[in-house]
């Protein structure tokens, strides 16, 4: 991944919300916490350059939350600084907790991804179009291929009167589908909305209610609600719009969701969000903190539906897209003056996450550039001496080049400190690097195919009686050492 440059200004580094015990190995190493001061030196650039109010930025690794710093206000005017603990609306992030309570019921047995929506919801009628079309299903919803249109049948954007659900239903049937479902991604707060009702009427009891049990407690998130007391408000960041050429803001009236709550309406802290981000790189069985299975959860991370560009696409519940060398799962959020951000990398167990007060602010500017270079550092220094990649001196017995019966040829060779096979193809590819299959070590002369290429197959170097390789078994067929 490309590096940015920054001229690097003394900051104090703060770190806190350990999520576990013992503290960071991450924070005692003078290489993390010299790339946090040029980050922060970089943050308080970009903040003063774009005369923003306030930030909450927050890094996870794995279970941990190895940094978390507020910067600017929360209040501007009253100079009431944030905090990891400060809390913002997180608006479409929202959807991110409605799309687990929604696996959760499904591995509970108590609904489908296939159930079209009119089983849960009878009241569910729309214009359509589209005679042929299939019904619109949970999983529509939950990869917004639904084509039902962006919002309910309510100018709330405008006007700020949201309608409650009952209301979102009964307004359903004048409105008209946008794209025959599973046509393409076509994002909708509606369609999350209904997902909002399916959770609360398959699981008996209010959407709040089931999110606050069966989410929210089992992780800890004491300080996450989908509907916000009065005494919660007090530590609530005050929402700014974004700047007028005077240089001024004005602050944003407080957005109540209603029957679009599932969508947008829940509020939390940094601290809070970081415990649901290393939900994302737990393993096991659900149960207690773990409230979905690990294989549940790549289920969500995994790419289910990609958008005509090619350029990213939905998991369930989650974007999912490519930043450089790695692939992120995650999900924005903006609501008048809050806006945030949620990004990781489940391969490499680390999440950064950006709330901001300021309609102007970009938190995904900033967690991508933040992603981009503490990725490589963290992962650099989490990794065990013993893990370190080094080349067994066996491997260059095993380098040359080799042929099948049809004269197709296949380098293996050493690179980047793995052994690798690289296919010969016709005519050339323009990357270097695409016919590479990195091969993993799996036993004595032993390999499996991995990377990008790799197929989970066995590579298995056959040796002659003096040691020297007679024929390479690659999954059920060989290669031969070319003469």
């Amino acid at each position: 991944m490309k590096r940015f440059m920054v001229f690097v200004l003394w900051a104090g580094v703060l770190s806190s919300g350990l999520l576990g015990q013992p503290s960071s190995v991450l924070r005692q190493k003078d290489t993390f916490n010299s790339e946090l001061k040029v980050l922060e030196s970089w943050i308080h650039q970009q903040m003063e350059y774009r005369n923003l109010p306030g930030m909450a930025v927050g890094i996870v690794y794995d279970q941990e939350l190895v940094y978390a710093k507020g910067f600017g206000y929360a209040d501007a005017e009253k100079k009431i600084p944030v905090t990891p603990e400060t809390l913002f609306r997180i608006a479409s992030n929202s959807k991110t907790f409605t799309a687990t309570a929604i696996m959760q019921l499904r591995d509970a047995g108590k609904l489908r991804l296939d159930d079209p929506v009119e089983k849960y919801l009878p009241g569910f009628s729309i214009r359509n179009p589209y005679p042929d079309a299939p019904p619109v299903t949970l999983f529509n919803l939950l990869t917004h291929t639904s084509g039902l249109p962006r919002e309910a049948g309510f100018p709330y954007w405008t006007d700020r009167r949201f309608p409650t659900m009952k209301e979102i239903l009964k307004a359903l049937p004048e409105q008209e589908m946008i794209y025959p479902p599973g046509d393409r991604i076509k994002y909708s707060n509606l369609g999350m909305a209904l997902l909002g009702e399916v959770v609360a009427v398959v699981s008996g009891m209010p959407y709040d209610r089931y999110v606050r049990e069966n989410i929210f407690r089992p992780l800890g998130m004491s300080s996450s609600s989908v509907f916000l007391t009065g005494k919660d408000k007090k530590r609530l960041a005050v929402p700014y719009s974004h700047r007028f050429p005077d240089g001024s803001r004005r602050v944003m009236p407080f957005t109540e969701a209603k029957g679009l709550a599932s969508a947008a309406n829940i509020t939390s802290s940094l601290e809070d969000l970081a415990r649901f981000v290393s939900l994302q790189f737990r393993k096991g069985k659900a149960g207690g903190s773990q409230i979905l299975n690990s294989y549940t959860l790549a289920e969500m991370h995994r790419l289910h539906f990609i958008n005509k560009a090619w350029t990213g696409g939905y998991g369930l519940g989650f974007r999912v897209w490519r930043e450089g060398d790695y692939t992120v799962v995650g999900h924005g959020g903006w609501v008048a003056g809050n806006r945030s951000q949620i990004s990781f990398i489940p391969d490499e167990k680390i999440g950064v996450i950006v709330l901001t007060n300021a309609d102007d602010a970009s938190p995904s500017f900033f967690a991508n550039r933040i992603l981009e270079v503490m990725t490589p550092v963290i992962r650099d220094l989490v990794t065990p001496p013993e893990k370190v990649k080094k080349v067994d001196p066996r491997w260059e017995k095993f380098t040359g080049t080799y042929t099948d019966p049809s004269w197709y040829e296949t380098e293996i060779l050493i690179y980047k400190k793995h052994l690798a096979m690289n296919g010969f193809n016709y005519p050339p590819d323009d990357d270097p690097e695409a016919g590479l299959t990195v091969l993993y070590p799996a036993g004595r002369d032993t390999f499996r195919m991995s990377g990008p290429n790799g197929n989970g197959e066995k590579v298995i170097f056959i040796m002659d009686d003096k040691d020297r390789v007679k024929k390479v078994k690659v999954g059920e067929n060989y290669l031969f050492p070319k003469k």
